[in-house]
């Protein structure tokens, strides 16, 4: 759907939001755009998915990825809601979290 031409159309500045499909977007394409500076982005989902270890896409200041739990189905939820009032029960507590999350680890995290 956004090949190169269409990214191109996007005026300077402009902000891509993808939570639908990576594939919707010619991840080359963006790329370059994202790299360039001329466009920045929110991406829910990317494609490839999830990104190589290498992309430029990790380290960019114009980029905010998350992670895609949107497919997540049945007691994935569930299980995941858990976890989080489980923590948040811990630190109300004075306890420690049982998934601590390190700023180390941010960079290769979603």
């Amino acid at each position: 759907m956004l090949d190169r031409d269409r990214l191109a159309l996007v005026r300077d500045g402009g902000v891509l939001i993808n939570t639908a499909r990576g594939a919707l977007v010619d991840h080359a394409a963006l790329t370059d755009e994202l790299v360039s500076g001329r466009l920045s982005a929110v991406l829910d989902v990317t494609d490839p998915e999830p990104l190589p270890a290498g992309s430029p896409l990790y380290h960019l200041p114009n980029v905010f990825l998350t992670p895609h739990i949107a497919g997540s189905l049945g007691n994935e939820l569930e299980r995941l809601g858990r976890i989080v009032v489980e923590e948040l029960e811990r630190l109300v507590a004075g306890a420690p979290t049982a998934h601590e999350v390190r700023r180390a680890d941010l960079a290769r995290v979603a």
